[in-house]
């Protein structure tokens, strides 16, 4: 068995966080920093909801200095040069799209999508004859009235679920968005040619699987059967982790003071080096500012903090309550973590009144490593508000419901001065 790298939980989060573009502070710019941001993330995920503005929106803002949504939609629907896809949305690279395509055609056996294929068959080749026949398609092109009715988390429509399948086993593609409603296009006329064919199984498995570590940063392999759109058993599982160690792809890692042995890219040692020492690397030096002197707001799906990872890298409890009952709520439905530094130092719940233009803050709640928040955080964290403001397009924020004095009338002051940059409200597209 290879031997495992030591490291401790401050080098652990301070290589993630700085791979994906968090720490010390944002180093990509412009629209040409949304594409390293997204390459960043792996895998960067998309939701319907506008609380504030899209999850991805948002992602992308927390990365890079002066993004705007419109970067995000010329690179994917209009330079091609990502796609989206699959029941976990998210985007990723189109140079990718091979090995996707075989996780889209194993799909057509999943219960689901056999299920739609069996029901639905008479839709389905009527969608495909749309597509060659119109080159795009929009689920609102069909009136509910002329279609077959159906109670389906993916359409009300027999033509919706019918695109939804083409799209899930790899027939159709997003060729573009409006809102957040998918315009499909046949696979060909969106796909680059020399990227329609598909890889083989077995470098799709070994791509897949090295994706899920790439995404983790430092984490498991597994559970690899959703990575890999098939059954995958404990045993191939660790067949394929020893397969990918003894290639030198991937290496052991312990955090000292978790459970379990974690995996990392190699490629990463070296910089995994140079932060254990308290370097640097060169290549992360922010553009503007660091997360010292100005807080970042995360969005509540972003992969360093969304679905337990939060609490692997920073001991911080962290729960996307959107969907929660109201008596279950412990913050509020869109609490965004707040990072300072390398540190999860709390919450911040806010919605957009769009009436008013106005940012409101629900509430801040500080975590207890924090203690009494001092000036150095204070005017950290009303310069955090206040590139949320510019990037949201509005000069006025609310923070009558803040409760703690000094947070309150920290964020209450921004009212008198001018966001430092100004642009087109995000959430338009």
């Amino acid at each position: 068995m290879a031997e495992s790298i030591e490291i401790s939980p401050r080098t652990a989060r301070r290589l993630i966080l700085g791979k994906q573009g968090l720490w010390p502070g944002r180093r990509w710019a412009g629209k040409e920093g949304t594409r390293a941001a997204i390459h960043a993330c792996e895998h960067l995920q998309l939701d319907p909801l506008v609380i504030l503005a899209r999850s991805h929106d948002l992602m992308l803002h927390s990365r890079v200095v002066g993004y705007r949504p419109e970067f995000f939609h010329e690179l994917t629907y209009k330079e091609r040069a990502f796609f989206d896809w699959g029941g976990w949305l998210a985007v990723r690279p189109m140079e990718e799209l091979p090995y996707w395509r075989v996780v889209m055609r194993r799909n057509r056996e999943h219960a689901g999508q056999k299920l739609i294929a069996e029901q639905h068959a008479t839709a389905i080749e009527e969608m495909r004859l749309a597509l060659r026949e119109r080159g795009t398609v929009a689920p609102r092109d069909f009136q509910a009235a002329d279609r077959r009715a159906v109670n389906s988390y993916r359409g009300g429509k027999d033509t919706s679920l019918a695109l939804y399948y083409l799209w899930r086993t790899g027939e159709a593609m997003t060729h573009h968005r409006e809102g957040f409603e998918r315009i499909y296009a046949p696979t060909e006329s969106v796909a680059p040619p020399h990227l329609v064919p598909e890889a083989s199984d077995a470098d799709a498995d070994r791509f897949l699987a090295r994706k899920a570590v790439s995404f983790a940063g430092i984490g498991r392999l597994g559970p690899l059967s959703g990575w890999l759109g098939r059954t995958v058993s404990k045993a191939e599982e660790r067949a394929l982790e020893q397969e990918l160690i003894d290639a030198g792809e991937i290496v052991r890692v312990d955090i000292e003071g978790t459970q379990g042995t974690q995996l990392m890219p190699a490629r990463d040692v070296q910089l995994l080096a140079d932060v254990d020492r308290g370097r640097i690397p060169t290549a992360w030096a922010p553009v503007e500012t660091s997360t010292e002197a100005e807080v970042t707001l995360l969005s509540p799906l972003d992969p360093v903090s969304a679905r337990g990872r939060a609490k692997l890298l920073f001991d911080f409890e962290y729960v996307w309550e959107i969907y929660k009952k109201p008596e279950l709520m412990r913050f509020g439905r869109y609490a965004m973590p707040i990072l300072w530094g390398d540190r999860l130092v709390g919450r911040l719940d806010a919605k957009m009144d769009r009436k008013s233009n106005t940012l409101v803050v629900n509430g801040v709640w500080l975590e207890s490593i924090l203690g009494p928040p001092e000036p150095a955080f204070l005017d950290a964290l009303g310069l955090g508000v206040q590139r949320a403001m510019a990037f949201l397009g509005t000069e006025r924020v609310d923070a009558a419901a803040v409760k703690h004095r000094k947070v309150r009338s920290r964020i209450a002051a921004l009212n008198k001065r001018r966001p430092r940059v100004a642009h087109q409200p995000a959430g338009n597209l």
